[in-house]
């Protein structure tokens, strides 16, 4: 068996409610002056009011910042830094979705080290300390909260990863009544988000593909295709919720450790340049860049097909399979009420050359994936989801 390594977060707490009581399931690992890192609307919605009035009751002082925007920028970012400092902050709770998070792990490193951003960049090169770190998701999609990356957006369009595993957070809670009053079509980009991570995964030619992440990916595809339209089309389901949020995180686990490929490097130029929502973004490109993985990955396709899709298993040969597979992937976007092409989110045909283009700076994803990708070879998977 080959040599790998495995991370993830040290401390799970899945818990509907577990939110409410948020001192007492981490006070002691964040001290005394908390900076609560989380976006306007979930600020307006009171979703992150149980957790504050807990530290609060406790005697923790609680300073929020709410101004993280979707595709988060750098600018946001240090923001967020200046104002945790003047705070002094002893520790960062992220509560929201994957840009809260993902700015949450930065701030704490900044915070905690003085590290420069720009030596930061890419894999392995933050270095830490960080402040303690909490992360609260909102969605069932990123799995942010069990992964050492945080993506951001430098300039007008080029997003930038750090990956490193100092900015894994002490804890991960994993609270289902957070996730309730997510909006049905939210509820399906990131649904369909925590499905990709899972596929690519369990498909990736990293060196560190390993059966842990395998064994984790398989069971967040159960997880996710059997609860994904109960949690769309019912939203108050709670056990439909809790198991999305359970099978987001083991995705997560998952590619945080053999990382993710084509979907997501074709995905960033959608995201960044023309502001579609991440989820949605890796959707669009999803059935077009497995069916031109296929001739390379069918047989692991094949491998998880009945995972997500129980009805697949009487499919007879790999072939055959992979094929039901990514056309049972392209059926439930539809069913579950999501755009599917290109144009329906208003990208223009003559933009194709240029995501093209600027999908082939995303080499340190697209060196995972089943079969070599050129920039030709980008062009013509983003003309068929045109």
């Amino acid at each position: 068996m080959a040599p790998f390594i495995f991370n993830t977060t040290k401390s799970l707490v899945f818990e509907t409610g577990a939110s409410a009581r948020l001192a007492e399931v981490a006070g002691q690992t964040l001290g005394k002056s908390v900076l609560l890192v989380t976006d306007p609307g979930l600020r307006q919605l009171g979703l992150a009011d149980p957790a504050i009035a807990s530290l609060e009751a406790a005697g923790h002082s609680v300073a929020v910042f709410d101004k993280v925007e979707a595709d988060p920028s750098r600018e946001t970012l240090m923001q967020a830094v200046a104002f945790g400092r003047s705070v002094g902050a002893t520790g960062v709770v992220g509560l929201g979705g994957g840009s809260s998070l993902d700015v949450s792990k930065l701030v704490a490193l900044l915070l905690g080290s003085d590290e420069d951003l720009d030596e930061a960049w890419g894999v392995a090169q933050a270095k830490g300390p960080r402040l303690p770190l909490v992360l609260v998701p909102t969605t069932a999609g990123t799995g942010s909260e069990v992964t050492p990356v945080s993506i951001i957006t430098v300039g007008a369009e080029e997003k930038r990863g750090v990956s490193s595993p100092v900015i894994l957070p002490d804890i991960a809670v994993l609270d289902a009544d957070l996730t309730v009053g997510l909006p049905a079509h939210i509820t399906a980009a990131t649904g369909v988000d925590a499905m990709v991570h899972a596929i690519e995964a369990y498909a990736s030619k990293s060196a560190n593909n390993n059966p842990l992440s395998k064994m984790l990916a398989r069971e967040a595809l159960r997880l996710l295709g059997a609860n994904i339209e109960a949690a769309v089309f019912n939203g108050q389901d709670k056990g439909a919720r809790g198991a999305m949020l359970l099978g987001s995180m083991l995705a997560g686990q998952a590619f945080a450790n053999s990382p993710v490929a084509a979907v997501h490097a074709l995905a960033y130029p959608i995201g960044g340049t023309f502001h579609v929502p991440h989820g949605l973004s890796n959707a669009l490109v999803l059935p077009h860049v497995l069916r031109f993985n296929a001739p390379d990955a069918h047989a692991l396709y094949a491998e998880i097909a009945a995972d997500a899709f129980p009805q697949i298993v009487e499919v007879e040969g790999s072939q055959a399979r992979c094929a039901a597979f990514i056309d049972a992937l392209a059926d439930l976007s539809k069913h579950l009420g999501m755009q599917t092409r290109l144009r329906d989110v208003n990208i223009p045909e003559d933009a194709i050359g240029k995501m093209a283009a600027d999908s082939m700076i995303q080499q340190r994803l697209l060196v995972n994936n089943p079969r070599a990708v050129t920039e030709r070879d980008a062009f013509n998977i983003y003309k068929a989801a045109w």
